[in-house]
């Protein structure tokens, strides 16, 4: 049996520098480890990158996500409109606070949630939209606003993936009620694991921080049930360190993008909307062949790839009706997508001559049987 390539590109390298240690000692050797002075800086530091919003930061970017929701007051009988073509957290936080995600399709550009299947989608029972700024990409948040708008809605952005996104010079996180980010180790910045809510609205940034610390802001005075969704002091040292990076790394994925673009000829690269700063946390393109042939070629060649993601959520076992199937969705632009996607490396750390390998191999692949 073959063994790996001996010059094997990894889809993806977390980055662990030497300044991520010592900040992680640093704090291990203050003795305050969990929700201290760290947490509060990186908070404050986080806000310059969403519009100075005020920054909540948690255990994760599905915890983000779940207290968002429960923070607004949503629960069994409420309906939030999801993209299915992404990770299952988009729906699970919907599912974890009781209410229902009701699955639009996306646009065939962006992979991003299309907005008129969106305003499509509203019934009475509706109470928030959750755009999803798929691999980096920021959906049409102009347009979303304004159905949101409309119709009196909610808009939870899931962020995760688009730290420094951009809409019209708008960054991601600084459109809706709440925007939610991820900081795990693969993201295009990390704490190794964590997430951080961004909004407008002091009141509901105060409940969220009581949510996420038992529902209490004195210690034993406990003013609403909360969770335990706290950040450690050292998730937070390794979060600043790595947003001081955030700026260098990202104009790096866009320009390793901008080489790919223009090499890949056999798949079809991902197109940018008009007014969009995509931030290529994955680069996404589509095989109109035999998707397992193709990745079965890049891996022989020594390309890391992935399929995000190969099952939309809406088919997922947790999401199926009582009789195993995947309910009233149609769906044609998800099913596709899912179909047709592989992403390829695009993270800072590639180097020229590794660009030029996955540009080759792509190529390569586009054309196996």
């Amino acid at each position: 049996m073959a063994g790996p390539h001996p010059e094997f590109i990894p889809p993806a390298r977390p980055i662990i520098g030497e300044a991520e240690i010592e900040a992680a000692v640093r704090v291990l050797r203050s003795g305050r480890v969990v929700q201290g002075p760290e947490v509060a800086a990186f908070e404050e530091e986080f806000g310059d990158l969403v519009a100075g919003r005020h920054c909540v930061a948690v255990n994760s970017g599905t915890s983000a996500l779940q207290l968002t929701l429960m923070a607004l007051g949503f629960g069994p009988g409420d309906e939030v409109i999801v993209p299915s073509f992404s990770f299952a957290a988009s729906g699970n936080a919907v599912r974890l606070v009781g209410a229902e995600p009701v699955f639009v399709d996306i646009e065939p550009g962006s992979f991003c949630v299309d907005p008129e299947a969106v305003a499509a989608a509203v019934t009475p029972k509706t109470v928030a939209i959750m755009p999803v700024h798929l691999y980096g990409h920021p959906a049409a948040m102009d347009r979303i606003m304004e159905i949101a708008q409309q119709h009196g809605l909610a808009v939870v952005e899931d962020a995760a993936q688009a730290h420094g996104a951009e809409r019209n010079g708008t960054p991601v996180g600084a459109f809706g009620t709440a925007g939610c980010f991820s900081f795990y180790p693969t993201k295009n910045m990390h704490s190794l694991e964590g997430g951080m809510i961004t909004t407008a609205d002091a009141d509901l940034a105060r409940t969220l921080r009581l949510l996420r610390n038992q529902g209490m802001e004195q210690r034993y005075a406990n003013e609403i049930v909360g969770a335990n969704m706290r950040m450690t002091d050292v998730a937070a040292a390794i979060g600043r360190v790595q947003l001081t990076q955030l700026a260098e790394w990202t104009e790096q994925r866009r320009a390793n993008a901008k080489f790919l673009d223009s090499a890949i000829t056999g798949m079809v690269t991902p197109p940018v909307a008009d007014g969009a700063k995509h931030v290529y946390h994955q680069y996404t393109v589509r095989v109109r062949g035999d998707r397992d042939a193709a990745q079965a070629r890049l891996t022989e060649l020594g390309i890391g790839n992935a399929v995000y993601y190969p099952t939309p959520i809406h088919r997922l076992k947790p999401y199926l009706t009582a009789d195993g199937k995947p309910g009233p969705w149609d769906l044609p632009e998800t099913e596709r997508a899912a179909a047709e996607v592989v992403s390829l490396p695009v993270h800072p750390s590639l180097s020229q001559a590794e660009l030029e390998r996955i540009a080759e191999g792509a190529n390569l692949a586009a054309g196996a049987r």
